[in-house]
């Protein structure tokens, strides 16, 4: 008997020291999973970035598109409101109004559907602080974990409503509504300046704080693709070139470079011109994968018509070919053209090719 008591003690503490085993096991496996999805961009961020990025670089056709997905993701009306201002403090006013008036449309129409979106969060319009500028600094400080001194050094000095704008505006009665995060506000920061060519300093800084709010190095290797997808690889360089991660090479072995040789019916010269350059214009400005389509004329000859087109990859000409603007241009322009040649290119001088139109800036 008490062999068999034994026993049964015996297989009990086995079993009770597995479960404690498993259990401790579980937590380790939820504990790394939990770091692991940390590093990673949400889809709820993945849509705040593009929303940001597309907002600064003034694409209103893909920002209501995105707009759609963010809503969809779940983002709340309120956050995309709260971001859209926000960001007229580092693209201006045309821009963020431009967008605003856009996510405008954007709802009406989706209500128009019968589709119901989430208000979220109520934004906080008042800031009854007795000292803007030093709730501002004490913002700033908690960003950048760093002190401030008053005014900021140099341009604080130099300019100091500059300052106080920053302080008072953007730290104080901006920051002051919770709708958004520090860490999500950083986020739309980051991706509207990574949009934008020429601030890197600016996009320095704003790594650093949003390193602070807890935005992962893997976090803003994402944050790049998304620039790269959305805007172009140029700028996603810039981020890369910031955090010390390898750039996409910019020319692609496979880039496609084309000349269009086209001759149009006299009598619709005027007509075909217009349509081509809203095409050319609209190709440049939302796709990424277009590099360049550049159109000109014969001087002794208008009706004879050369293309220039250049596109990142074959798979970005296909996608070209499927936009609307072109199928607009295709079938709109199909009765004036009296012949078409297409004739593919190869590039002598990969290493100039990245100067290619930078003297027109």
């Amino acid at each position: 008997m008490r062999f068999k008591a034994k026993m049964q003690m015996g297989k009990s503490s086995i079993l009770k020291w597995s479960w404690l085993l498993l259990a401790m096991l579980n937590i380790s496996i939820m504990f790394a999973q939990s770091k692991s999805d940390s590093s990673i961009l949400t889809a709820q961020q993945k849509n705040l970035v593009s929303i940001s990025a597309l907002t600064a670089s003034g694409n209103l056709e893909q920002l209501k598109a995105q707009l759609n997905s963010g809503l969809d993701a779940g983002i709340t009306v309120n956050e995309i409101k709260e971001v859209l201002v926000q960001l007229y403090a580092y693209c201006g006013f045309p821009r963020s109004l431009n967008a605003i008036n856009t996510f405008k449309t954007v709802l009406d129409e989706r209500k128009a559907n019968g589709i119901s979106d989430k208000e979220g969060k109520e934004i906080v319009v008042e800031n009854n602080s007795t000292d803007k500028y030093e709730q501002g600094r004490k913002v700033l400080e908690t960003l950048t974990k760093t002190p401030q001194s008053k005014p900021a050094p140099g341009f604080g000095e130099f300019a100091p409503r500059m300052d106080a704008f920053l302080k008072e505006h953007l730290f104080a009665d901006i920051f002051n509504s919770d709708v958004l995060t520090y860490q999500q506000r950083e986020l739309v920061t980051i991706s509207a300046l990574a949009a934008i060519p020429g601030l890197e300093s600016q996009l320095q800084s704003h790594i650093n704080i949003g390193k602070n709010t807890g935005i992962t190095e893997n976090q803003l290797e994402q944050l790049a693709e998304l620039i790269e997808k959305k805007i172009n690889k140029t700028q996603a360089n810039s981020i890369r070139k910031l955090i010390a991660k390898p750039l996409s090479p910019i020319i692609e072995p496979g880039m496609m470079i084309r000349i269009s040789e086209i001759e149009i019916l006299p009598e619709r010269l005027s007509e075909y011109n217009h349509i081509l350059k809203e095409e050319a214009a609209a190709s440049v400005k939302i796709e990424p994968g277009v590099i360049a389509i550049f159109p000109m004329y014969q001087r002794e000859n208008p009706t004879q018509i050369r293309i220039v087109e250049m596109y990142a990859n074959k798979e970005a000409y296909q996608a070209h070919l499927r936009t609307p603007h072109f199928q607009h241009y295709k079938t709109s322009t199909l009765k004036m053209v009296k012949s078409l040649k297409l004739v593919d290119m190869n590039s002598l001088d990969n290493e100039t090719m990245l100067e290619i139109f930078q003297k027109l800036k």
